[in-house]
């Protein structure tokens, strides 16, 4: 099969020849294939017009642009008139936007007539004075020259928490964090600044405060991620580290002193004993029963409760410190059906029955906030039992039905007792498992398992009491606690 080349080059004169040097076999000559000897290459003297040339104009690669204040002119917006003011349009940019923000400023009055160079003259002024067209601003906002980590803070929760990736659904432990513990100590650095040896400082200040290791170790993680969230250009870390523990002086978590409380089965008796309201009662039930977040428990509505109220489904939670309910749980395990023992059972649904809404709600309908009811039910009942220590909070109830569910005695089937908690599967032979889609199993086992502490008689109507509460804290009653007083009170 014949081999042909294209040739390109450039067109000379009519009258000129071309002296090409390549190899014979590949040149073709007004159609024609020239013999040559051998690989050798030979020179070749031809008449232009025996040499087809094919000129194509080349078309050059688009590139990426971006940003640069060199390609700006700068503004300088004609004035116009909205209502009483003179004003002009500007364009700035903002931190993490790709396109400028149009903004209007005001000039002047326009009752005070004055003439329209003056007006421009005015309206220059204003531009200048906004940093619109300040290449240190461009630098400062776009580039990231100059911005302090507290400014970066603040665009990195904008935007983690309306990403699609991950986003940060509940940003107030960041925000508290930052707040009181990391601004104080670096918000004013420069970005760029921010690194191991900035940290430490911070890390003397929290260890000084009293913070456990594990809270310092997740604290510091914060300003790590505040660090990275600044991109270059190309999406490439701005400000690239090589964080190192040794380096910031974090205290190492030791898991066995970390404070993780939980009841125990004469604790659960007492409070249940000791509750003042049905309602407080079907709380501490509820909680040791099934092994839910308070979040969870506080969001439940008569609905949750399915298979003749032996299963709850478990598909929303309230909100830390606001008391308004959203659909998005903890995590992805957080979805799913708590089965009950038919006792545990029996008792919730005669709670449950004839309620609609929130089983749990204000008298404005709204969910209760567990710090609230941590300070006007479970802090006091504790303290007044004897049983409270640090960390002695809701999630002790959590680790009380773990505890039983993995006791000798009952044993609980693995898969059950890690979906019924919210763990996530880990093992492979886990996520195969369909015991969690099996029904008459789950019940079974449930009743199997049992509860573990002595359920109330029966339910009794919650009756105002007579006469007033003692409030024996130093702080002033809130929550649900003061609602009661001024109920007793008539007002």
């Amino acid at each position: 099969m014949e081999q042909y080349s294209q040739i390109s080059a450039s067109i000379p004169p009519p009258d000129a020849g071309v002296i090409l040097f390549f190899r014979p076999e590949s040149v073709v000559v007004q159609g024609q294939k020239l013999a040559g000897a051998g690989d050798q290459p030979a020179a070749l003297q031809i008449p232009s017009s025996g040499i087809r040339v094919e000129a194509s104009k080349a078309q050059p690669l688009r590139r990426e642009t971006r940003k640069g204040m060199s390609r700006r002119s700068g503004q300088n917006s004609k004035p116009f008139k909205a209502g009483k003011w003179w004003r002009v349009r500007v364009r700035f940019d903002l931190p993490g936007v790709e396109e400028r923000q149009q903004k209007s400023l005001k000039v002047c009055l326009v009752s005070q007539r004055l003439p329209l160079p003056v007006i421009k003259s005015m309206a220059k002024d204003v531009i200048t004075t906004s940093g619109a067209n300040s290449e240190d601003r461009f630098n400062r906002v776009v580039l990231g020259e100059g911005v302090t980590f507290r400014e970066q803070a603040k665009i990195y929760l904008q935007e983690a928490t309306t990403r699609n990736r991950k986003p940060i659904e509940d940003p107030t432990s960041i925000q508290g964090a930052l707040r009181k513990w990391i601004n104080p100590v670096i918000g004013d650095l420069p970005l760029g600044m921010v690194d191991n040896l900035s940290l430490k400082q911070l890390v003397k200040k929290m260890v000084a405060g009293g913070l456990s290791p594990r809270t310092c170790e997740k604290y510091a993680l914060y300003c790590k991620q505040v660090v990275a969230s600044k991109k270059a250009p190309n999406g490439e870390d701005l400000y690239p580290r090589q964080w190192n523990a040794e380096v910031m002086d974090l205290p190492v978590v030791v898991h066995s002193k970390q404070k993780r409380p939980a009841q125990k089965v004469d604790g659960v008796n007492m409070l249940i004993t000791s509750a003042e309201s049905d309602e407080e009662r079907y709380l501490y039930v509820l909680l040791a029963a099934t092994g839910m977040r308070i979040s969870e428990a506080l969001a439940l509505e008569a609905k949750h409760f399915i298979n003749g109220g032996r299963t709850i489904v478990v598909e929303q939670q309230v909100m830390k410190d606001c008391p308004r309910i959203k659909k998005k749980l903890k995590t992805d395990a957080s979805y799913r059906q708590i089965d009950l023992q038919s006792d545990v059972a029996e008792y919730l649904r005669k709670f449950v029955a004839g309620r609609c809404g929130l089983i749990l709600q204000t008298k404005n309908g709204t969910p209760y906030l567990y710090g609230n009811l941590a300070e006007d039910w479970l802090d006091q009942r504790l303290a007044r039992l004897g049983l409270y220590e640090a960390g002695m909070g809701w999630h002790s109830f959590k680790r009380f039905r773990n505890s039983w569910l993995r006791a000798p005695t009952q044993r609980c089937q693995e898969d059950l007792r890690k979906f019924w908690l919210a763990h996530k599967p880990k093992e492979m032979g886990e996520l195969y498992s369909a015991l969690k889609e099996d029904l008459p199993t789950r019940l079974a086992e449930a009743e199997r398992v049992g509860y573990g502490f002595v359920l109330p008689r029966e339910v009794v109507p919650n009756v105002p009491r007579k006469g007033l509460f003692v409030v024996t804290r130093k702080s002033p009653a809130t929550g649900i606690l003061i609602n009661r007083m001024m109920e007793t009170r008539g007002v």
